[in-house]
């Protein structure tokens, strides 16, 4: 019950405080106003440092990164239109060479993995069908490799920004403390210098962290497609390839005796 009743005393005289404080500064009319600094940009960047400019880069660079996936990592370039349609048609007709040949003019995901497969047509649909998966694996974990640049940007920025800061803190603690009578509000302005770097860490981070989880849930989105539409590709060879075997296996069966 005291300590409640304590509360109560310290917010109250804390409370009249506040109230006498406020009226004495409004009543004095040559009490300065509070001016609220604003940030300006280009102090910001100047600010930041060498490690600013560190940081700077790594903006330009995922920039620079998520324009170039928004470029190649697209169905038309993955997949290009019209490339499964011929190779199926040539595979129904039985020219493998002329497919081959035509997914090597079409470099893309989709003409890789048909050209893998095309290359295991004498060896059976199993052959084939190993070789659209290896294909497929491969062109997936290449295009995560390279989206994986914008994932190590948004680690590394933040970690930069948080170095930039822990030394601004640092150089302004030792001049703070070389200071004859120093004041706290001396403090302030190096504080704000170092915890300039955390913010553009942290600008930097957010947009390619997100651009990362963006191009990754697309890169599997159009790697399932794509193993899709390479086993429709082949459904005409296997199904010949079954009727072949079914036929075979109906031939060796023996006539009934009369």
């Amino acid at each position: 019950m005291r300590q409640r009743h304590g509360w109560w005393l310290a917010a109250g005289v804390a409370a009249a405080v506040w109230v006498q404080t406020a009226t004495l500064v409004a009543a004095d009319p040559a009490a300065p106003a509070h001016v609220v600094p604003k940030l300006d940009p280009v102090e910001m960047i100047k600010a930041g440092g060498a490690i600013g400019y560190v940081i700077m880069g790594l903006s330009v660079a995922m920039i620079a990164l998520i324009i170039e996936h928004f470029l190649s990592i697209r169905r038309n370039a993955l997949m290009p239109p019209g490339l499964a349609e011929e190779v199926h048609r040539l595979i129904g007709q039985g020219q493998f060479k002329q497919a081959e040949q035509h997914c090597k003019e079409h470099p893309s995901f989709l003409a890789y993995v048909l050209g893998s497969g095309l290359a295991e047509v004498q060896m059976g649909y199993a052959a084939v069908e190993k070789a659209l998966e290896d294909a497929s694996t491969q062109q997936a974990a290449r295009l995560f490799r390279k989206i994986e640049f914008l994932s190590v940007i948004g680690t590394i920025a933040p970690m930069l920004g948080l170095l930039g800061t822990v030394w601004g803190m640092i150089l302004a603690f030792m001049e703070f403390e070389a200071k004859a009578n120093p004041q706290v509000s001396e403090l302030a302005p190096g504080i704000y210098h170092a915890l300039v770097t955390t913010l553009q860490g942290l600008s930097v981070a957010i947009p390619a962290i997100a651009a990362y989880s963006f191009f990754r849930n697309r890169v599997d989105e159009l790697v399932a497609q794509t193993s899709l539409m390479a086993e429709h590709v082949f459904s005409g060879y296997k199904r010949s390839i079954a009727l072949k075997a079914a036929a075979r296996e109906a031939g060796k069966r023996p006539e009934p005796h009369a």
